[in-house]
């Protein structure tokens, strides 16, 4: 019989929010699953050690502004804007707040830290002013707005890039569970990613069982990150079938468009990158080479 610590551990982890508890020593007893997509760090790495140590190292200038573990520190630190440094090296804006854990008595019993990626106050815009959040999009919007896009960049307008995501355990699901839990799935799996979208971007179905994401990421580095922070978030999807919990992982390309090339090239190139993300045994992202770099010598 589950017992009621199970319980609560299966329900934070189906949290889209990154968690971290610690006990009256401070030392780290719980990390969620989406702690540890927004990190990189297992729970192997964090458990077990003091938790100020931890976000220490993963918070850029440090921890000891929003993690002082007092009740009126714990109060005040609540949603402060801090910046995570991801076990890959790259950095994202994240809310973070603290909170102390009591018992029925009023008695403390722990510390919570909670956090989750969001848009740098600061930011230079990522998308088209006015156009809200990102959206779903259908595989038809979706090459309508490939080809606006790439049209703009051949006249120098705001540079883009694709995403080509496709979920790993799609085919063995479809196989073993049947058509309807696969299309399950990927709606958990898209609605997690529209999560994930910034401002102006889209996502929306590309084939069967597959996705891909209209950026405005500035760099190939910057959309690969993102790809990451995606990726994140499509394993926290918490997906069940008949009461089966099945964990996802997805394979990505990343492409950033090149103005010296087609629209089919950069497709190809998109598609290419997230073919060797599988052959790299899946839940990997994989940048794609620039136009000339595939070109035979």
């Amino acid at each position: 019989m589950v017992d009621r610590a199970q319980l609560l551990e299966a329900a934070l982890d189906c949290l889209a929010e990154g968690i971290a508890l610690a006990d009256m020593e401070g030392r780290a007893v719980f990390w969620s699953r989406a702690a540890e997509a927004i990190t990189g760090h297992t729970g192997a790495e964090v458990l077990g050690q003091p938790v100020r140590d931890a976000l220490e190292k993963l918070v850029v200038g440090g921890a000891r502004q929003w993690t002082t573990l007092t009740d009126t520190e714990a109060h005040a630190g609540r949603g402060s804007l801090v910046e995570v440094r991801h076990k890959l090296g790259h950095t994202l804006p994240a809310m973070a707040r603290i909170l102390v854990l009591r018992d029925g008595l009023g008695g403390r019993v722990g510390t919570g830290v909670v956090f989750h990626p969001t848009e740098s106050l600061d930011a230079l815009p990522h998308g088209q002013c006015g156009e809200g959040i990102g959206v779903e999009a259908s595989q038809e919007d979706l090459e309508d707005r490939l080809a606006a896009e790439f049209d703009d960049i051949s006249r120098g307008q705001l540079p883009f890039g694709i995403l080509w995501i496709t979920v790993d355990q799609s085919h063995e699901l479809r196989k073993t569970h049947g058509a309807r839990a696969c299309e399950a799935m990927l709606e958990k799996v898209e609605h997690a990613l529209v999560n994930g979208l910034r401002p102006g971007e889209e996502v929306g179905r590309w084939g069967d069982d597959e996705f891909l994401v209209i950026s405005h990421e500035r760099t190939p580095e910057m959309l690969a990150a993102h790809a990451q922070v995606l990726a994140g978030l499509a394993r926290t999807a918490d997906f069940r079938w008949w009461g089966d919990r099945i964990s996802l992982t997805v394979s990505i390309g990343a492409a950033q468009a090149d103005p010296a090339e087609t629209l089919a090239q950069l497709l190809e190139r998109a598609k290419g990158a997230m073919i060797s993300s599988i052959h790299a045994g899946g839940n990997h992202i994989t940048p794609a080479p620039w136009r000339h770099e595939c070109l035979p010598s």
